[in-house]
């Protein structure tokens, strides 16, 4: 590339690299944009949407993923943005089989209280909240949890022959169809 040519790139976007993946670039020009406009840096999944871009989710991917960035990435959110790498504290919390056979089978119970029967579609998902939000993933629109009910359903049907008793006696209360 021609030094005038690498000038004439560096006065659209002195941030741009060639090698870098161009929806890092975008992003990260969305939410410079973004802040530059008078907007506050995005810290959660559906904060702000932009161009069909979740910037939240894309500044929280970052400040998570801090070590895979490379040290001129991580220099250019740090002084572009602010940003820098997530702190122990705020990591989360990994889930385990138990939590999350916890959070389904809530859902399981909830819409079977509801309906009185667990025959559910397989695309059929249940809003959870309260305390069964630490075992779901996060919707982003009101604290409550997504469970796949109907996927999970199916699922725990295929492997029905290696459930433990007690959890196949948990479904069986529901008059689960095996």
């Amino acid at each position: 590339m021609t030094e005038a040519r690498r000038d004439e790139l560096d006065a659209i976007d002195p941030e741009w690299c060639p090698v870098w993946d161009t929806g890092w670039q975008r992003c990260h020009r969305l939410v410079q944009n973004h802040v530059q406009a008078g907007g506050t840096l995005p810290e959660a999944a559906g904060d702000v949407v932009v161009q069909g871009e979740d910037l939240g989710r894309w500044v929280t991917a970052q400040r998570f993923g801090w070590e895979q960035l490379l040290p001129a990435q991580q220099w250019i959110l740090e002084n572009t943005l602010g940003l820098q790498a997530a702190g122990e504290d705020e990591r989360p919390v990994k889930q385990t089989q138990d939590t999350k056979w916890a959070a389904n089978l809530a859902a399981a119970r909830l819409f079977h209280a509801r309906e009185g029967h667990l025959r559910v579609p397989r695309k059929h998902v249940e809003q959870l909240g309260g305390e069964a939000v630490t075992a779901g993933r996060q919707d982003g629109a009101g604290g409550g949890v997504v469970v796949k009910l109907g996927t999970w359903l199916d699922n725990v049907r295929k492997r029905a022959a290696k459930l433990p008793q007690h959890r196949r006696a948990d479904l069986d209360e529901l008059g689960m169809r095996w």
